[in-house]
Parts: structure tokens; sequence; C-alpha cells
């Protein structure tokens, strides 16, 4: 046996996995069903939150759906680094997700992804494409990007 046979048959080696990207809020978190393979992402349907709280059993059709190798979730700090109020909540919905799941999550600075999202949104459609819903899982998208732009560096 070679060095690796402990290691799940199933998993894709790193740069081929299928990555689920949340852009975690109190009100809405969007998603984005990723590729390492291609680096791009597309927009999932945002899901309503009540004060953080998702709707599990809808994250759990999504994992069903999609069957990703790993998630990653937006960690909001403040442009210099800090903290913020809502990080550490971003940080419990990702340790949530891995204990409900099994999934292996990891956290990304999510500085600036909004913003981007929102210009990307603008330059497709102007301001009628700026619903909060479509900024949310366009973040998750910016979120997956960044992320995957960085793990080869």
């Amino acid at each position: 046996m070679c060095g690796n046979s402990h290691r799940r048959a199933d998993v894709p080696d790193k740069g081929q996995r299928t990555v689920l990207a949340f852009d975690f809020g109190t009100k809405s978190i969007g998603i984005a069903i990723g590729q390492e393979v291609t680096g791009t992402a597309a927009p999932l349907a945002a899901l309503k939150a009540r004060d953080g709280i998702p709707d599990w059993d809808a994250i759990k059709n999504i994992i069903d759906q999609w069957q990703p190798d790993l998630a990653v979730v937006g960690l909001p700090l403040n442009m210099d680094g800090t903290e913020q109020a809502v990080t550490q909540r971003a940080k419990t919905f990702a340790n949530r997700i891995h204990g409900r799941f099994n999934l292996a999550v990891e956290t990304w600075d999510e500085r600036l992804s909004t913003v981007d999202a929102r210009a990307m949104l603008f330059e497709l459609g102007g301001y009628k494409k700026l619903t909060k819903e479509k900024v949310d899982s366009v973040s998750a998208c910016v979120i997956f990007t960044s992320w995957a732009e960085n793990q080869y560096r």
C-alpha cells in the first residue's frame, strides 16, 4: 500500500474540489457553488435567516444536492482586520456547518466582498439587479473566488 491509503477515496485532491461558499448575515445568507478546477462559482438562492439562524433543512438540501467537498464561510472583519460583532457569529455558523453535516469548513476574510459584488451586479444590469438576495449570493461567489485564488500562492 502507498502513502495515502488512509485517505477516503471519494475526496478529490486539492484543486479538484467542489466548494460551497457562504456569505453569512443575520438576516440573509448568500450561497454559491464553486469548482476549484475552474476557479469559478455560481450564485445559488440566498437563504433567509432569523437573527443569524438559517433553515438548517434548506442547507441540508443544498449539501445533499451539490455534494460539496468543502465549505468556505466568509469572515466579516473590519477594514483594519479586527473582528466586528458579527464575526463570532459567522465562526459559530461555520462550526455548525461542520458539526451538523460533517463537512470540512474553512473561514475566509470577506472584506470588500459586498462592495465587489455590488460592482459586478451593477456592471451586469444596473441598479435593478441590486436586490439584497442577489448581492448576498454574488458576495458568496466573490468569497469563493478570493479563497480559490489564494490556495496556490
